[in-house]
Parts: C-alpha cells; sequence; structure tokens
C-alpha cells in the first residue's frame, strides 16, 4: 500500500481514495464474468436450459460491451470521465441486483447484458482519470496498480463466489458479493473522486473525438498492437488449461493451480511495471516486453516438460502485464485532447482483438495442434511488437 499512499500523496493528486478507488472500480469489472464462468452450469439448471444456451448471456454482454464503448467515446466528449464511470458501477449493481432476482432466462440475460454496460463505462474512464488525477510521471504506475485490481478480483473474487454458491448457490452468489462489491466501487467512485477540469469542450461534436483518433497514425497503430496482443493473451487465458490436462493429463486442480500462478505473476507485473516504464520509457518497453512475451507463448506450447512449460507461461504473464501497463500509458497519451474517446475505442478494440484471438486458437487448433495454436498466438504478439516500434510514437518524448 506504500506506492498508493506515496501516489496519492504528490502535489498533483486531489485526495488520498484517487487511486484506491479506481484500482476498486477496475475490480469490479470482473466479478460478474467469474461468476457466469465458474456456475453457469448451475444457472443453467435453474432455468432448465442447455449450457450452451445459457452461455449467451456472455455473448450478449461481450457485444454490447463493444458497441457501448464506441458510444462512450461520443459522450466523453460531452460528458466527464468520472460522470461515466459512476454511470458505469451503478449498471454494475443494477445488473447484480437483477441478476439475483431474474425469475427467467429472457429476465436474466437482460439483466447480466447490463453489465456490458458498465464494463464499456468504467474500464476506460478509470484509465481517463489517470491523466486528470496523477502528474505524467506518476501515470504508468497508478495503471499498474489499477490493472492489478482486475487481477486481484481473481484472488479474491473466485474462492468467495465459490464459498457463498456453496452456501446458498449462484443467486446468493450475486447477492452476497458481486452487488457489495458493486456498490463500494460507487461509493468509493462518488466519494473518493473530485471532479476536475476536462479537455474536452461542449462545443465540439461527439464525432471530434473519432475524426481526431482516426486521423491520427500512432493513435491507430496504438489500437491495432493493443487490439494484437490482447487476443494472443486472451486466446492463451482460453486455450492452456486444456492445453495441460491433454498434454501432460493434469488434473483439473492442478490446472486451476497453474492459472492462479499466472495471475500471480500478472499482478506482480502490473504493480511493478511503472518503475520499469520509467527507467526504459513507455514506447520501448511495449515494444520490448510484447516482442519477449510472444516468444514466452510459442515457446511454453511446445516445451516437453511440464513444468519448464508453466514456468514460462508464468514469464509470458509477467511480460504481458508489464506491457499492457506500458501500452495503456502509451495509448493514454497518442491524443490529449480526446482522452476518453481514445480509452474508449481501445476498449472495444481489445475485445474485438480477444474475440478474434479465440476463433484463431479455434481454428488453428482444430486444423493442427496446441503446438500450432501456440506459434500462432505468439507470432501475434510478436507482431504487435512491430506494429508498436515501427508506427507508433511517444508524444511525451517529442
Amino acid at each position: 500500500m506504500s506506492d498508493i499512499s506515496r501516489l496519492n500523496d504528490e502535489k498533483h493528486s486531489l485526495g488520498r481514495l484517487v487511486l484506491p478507488s479506481l484500482v476498486i472500480s477496475n475490480f469490479v469489472t470482473m466479478p460478474p464474468g467469474i461468476l457466469a464462468e465458474l456456475l453457469l452450469i448451475d444457472i443453467a439448471l435453474t432455468f432448465g436450459c442447455p449450457v450452451g444456451i445459457m452461455g449467451q448471456v456472455i455473448t450478449l454482454s461481450s457485444s454490447l460491451a463493444v458497441i457501448s464503448a464506441l458510444l462512450v467515446g461520443a459522450l466523453s466528449v460531452r460528458f466527464k470521465p468520472k460522470s461515466l464511470l459512476t454511470l458505469g458501477l451503478l449498471f454494475f449493481s443494477i445488473s447484480a441486483l437483477g441478476c439475483f432476482l431474474a425469475p427467467n432466462f429472457n429476465t436474466m440475460l437482460l439483466a447480466y447484458s447490463i453489465s456490458g454496460l458498465g464494463m464499456a463505462m468504467v474500464s476506460p474512464m478509470s484509465f481517463t482519470l489517470v491523466a486528470d488525477y496523477f502528474p505524467l510521471e506518476k501515470r504508468p504506475s497508478a495503471i499498474g496498480w489499477i490493472s492489478a485490481g482486475a487481477a486481484l478480483s481473481y484472488f479474491i473474487g473466485a474462492p468467495v463466489i465459490g464459498f457463498i454458491a456453496d452456501l446458498g448457490g449462484w443467486r446468493l452468489a450475486f447477492l452476497g458479493f458481486v452487488l457489495p462489491i458493486s456498490l463500494l466501487g460507487l461509493l468509493l467512485a462518488v466519494k473518493g473522486l473530485p471532479y476536475t477540469s476536462s479537455h474536452q469542450s461542449a462545443t465540439w461534436n461527439s464525432l471530434e473525438g473519432f475524426k481526431n483518433v482516426f486521423s491520427n497514425t500512432s493513435a491507430v497503430a496504438c489500437l491495432v498492437g493493443s487490439a494484437l496482443a490482447s487476443g494472443a493473451f486472451q486466446a492463451v487465458l482460453i486455450y492452456s488449461s486444456s492445453f495441460y490436462r491433454q498434454r501432460f493429463l493434469v488434473s483439473t486442480v492442478l490446472a486451476s493451480i497453474f492459472i492462479i500462478a499466472s495471475a500471480l505473476c500478472y499482478t506482480l507485473g502490473s504493480l511493478a511495471s511503472g518503475r520499469f516504464v520509467k527507467r526504459f520509457g513507455m514506447k520501448p518497453l511495449t515494444v520490448l516486453t510484447a516482442f519477449f512475451a510472444g516468444i514466452f507463448i510459442i515457446s511454453y506450447a511446445n516445451l516437453p516438460i511440464l513444468w519448464l512449460s508453466v514456468a514460462v507461461k508464468c514469464l509470458g504473464s509477467l511480460f504481458t502485464s508489464m506491457m499492457f501497463t506500458a501500452s495503456t500509458s502509451l495509448t493514454l497519451e497518442q491524443v490529449p485532447e480526446f482522452r476518453g474517446t481514445m480509452m474508449s475505442i481501445s476498449s472495444a478494440t481489445a475485445s474485438i482483438g480477444s474475440a478474434l484471438g479465440a476463433a484463431v486458437g479455434g481454428w488453428v487448433l482444430l486444423l493442427y495442434d496446441y503446438e500450432a495454436v501456440g506459434i500462432s498466438l505468439g507470432a501475434m504478439m510478436v507482431a504487435a511488437a512491430i506494429i508498436f516500434y515501427l508506427l507508433v510514437e511517444d508524444p511525451t518524448r517529442t
């Protein structure tokens, strides 16, 4: 917590609750998905429908998040980031209560999809607010802490949700964990985040931000590079457990331990990345960590020794987390006048990239094997490194 106190004690900081509020806000975005993934079978049994059909609540929420992120990009020209952030946290609270009360599948589908609206607002606006609350040299550390908040939700959320569900079912998990943490995030945002002067002007057209972003070659390259990196990493998360279970015949419990180890490395990388950004710079660190993350992704799927493969995968998570902190910091500075629009578009393209990575991984797996999946996903990450190196500029260094 010393880093949080140090960041909030800076003269540019506007309150001791600023960074904790942003961390908790990003934490809030994860529990609905964790609960749905863990308890999808239980939810499907409640409503008497196949698991595949029940899973469409996640698909609809994710699709709505992509579409809404673009809408938020336009709204961010007219409304302050704090207002959009608090509205997003309110959507998470409404969604959790709606899921708890849902009497049928259609209501559940509607209630859960509202969390997609929340995701489109909370995640990009939490990063946008970093520029309002922290000086340039402190932003990477703040972004690292905020990113770690999402990763930490797996450590806390998964076991707590499982425990509550064992006591009273999936509805109680929504009521006993997702709703309280959403309300806590909302309360902290309202009380802990001051309103600040906005870089945007009410005289600008809502589409002005999109024009500025997409006319900037470096900004577009940031979006493409981040989308490829997100696709590679998300696909690794999707297929790595199946790889270990099928290639090395490990148990489900052991595979889950591998996930926790990887998440721990991701968290540590996020927390440490601010110092590396300060030492190497945003662009160099993005390029180097993306390149090495790609090599590690290729390697983990092609190593014949289980524990060596797991260690390499954990290193991949460590380098990926540092890459995302550096690339997010770099993206935040591309179009300073329209940071809200830039981060909202980045959120949308990252989701599209994740869908692309999952599709590429599945297609390659159908045609070839897990080793080829590792090569294809690693190549996506290396391609991201090349794009950042060749096409992205660091506006703070020019």
